[in-house]
């Protein structure tokens, strides 16, 4: 719009000064026009570009706008994965010092395991020769009394013999007070002759073990609270083979040894 005015008066002002001086001529009039329409022409061009402007502007605004809100979002995602990911780290920071806690105590158990499996190797070491066997599996220490260590056949009343080997483990275990024991009886699969109130291997199996601990806790002053008497009959053999040499190794007492797993519980709570 400016052009134009200015272009108008430019030409208002031309054609005064011409007019003022003389008769304008034909020629000098089409002169005039031909100037007029380019100059027309000039403003319509111009105002052509000047709309493009605007719309170019108003599309960049909008643009500019659209882009600014897209950057809020993602500064606002950015700002919360941020703080979740903070987290996740203070999170999986705590489960992987949990986690060394927790190997720590089963280490410590570990050892403590291996150096009682020791100490009893050492103490029974006496009676290896009569059936009697240390190992550890899984970490719990097994001892384990051939049958013929402990009773005559088909009786659950502990002979002397046995009676020395128990003492011997008992003076290993009160010093261990951390650990709890439990006493497994095991037969063959033979059928036992019915004596009493022994009708079958799983009361043969059970109360030889219950003799075992109540020999442990009354004569050798172990603790009843850390131990339990069970009983699995002919179920659990050592020797599925039908042999004399096979049934003699499943008749059997098997004392398992295991740490008290308080501070491991309380750590994976």
């Amino acid at each position: 719009m400016i052009l134009f005015n200015k272009a108008f008066c430019l030409f208002l002002f031309i054609a005064l000064l011409i007019s003022s001086c003389k008769v304008m001529s034909p020629k000098a009039y089409q002169a005039m026009l031909n100037v007029q329409d380019s100059l027309n022409q000039g403003w319509r061009t111009a105002q052509i570009k000047n709309d493009n402007l605007e719309d170019e502007l108003a599309k960049l605004r909008a643009d500019t706008a659209s882009l600014g809100r897209r950057l809020a979002s993602l500064e606002e995602n950015l700002s919360s994965s941020s703080s979740e990911a903070k987290k996740l780290a203070a999170n999986l920071a705590e489960r992987e010092e949990r986690l060394k806690e927790v190997e720590d105590v089963l280490r410590k158990r570990e050892e403590a395991g291996n150096q009682l499996k020791d100490k009893l190797q050492r103490a029974l070491l006496g009676f290896k020769e009569s059936g009697l066997t240390v190992d550890m599996r899984e970490g719990k220490v097994y001892v384990l009394l051939a049958d013929k260590l402990l009773f005559s056949s088909g009786s659950i009343i502990i002979d002397q013999r046995g009676k020395q080997a128990l003492a011997e483990l008992a003076k290993v275990l009160n010093t261990q007070p951390e650990i709890n024991m439990a006493v497994e009886g095991h037969t063959d699969n033979q059928k036992v002759r019915s004596l009493g109130q022994i009708k079958d291997n799983w009361d043969l199996s059970v109360l030889r073990s219950t003799s075992v601990v109540r020999y442990l806790t009354e004569e050798e002053g172990i603790d009843p609270k850390r131990l339990i008497a069970t009983g699995k009959g002919e179920f659990t053999p050592v020797d599925t083979a039908d042999t004399p040499e096979a049934r003699s190794a499943n008749r059997r007492i098997e004392i398992v040894l295991s740490p008290k797993l308080d501070e491991l519980y309380e750590l994976i709570k």
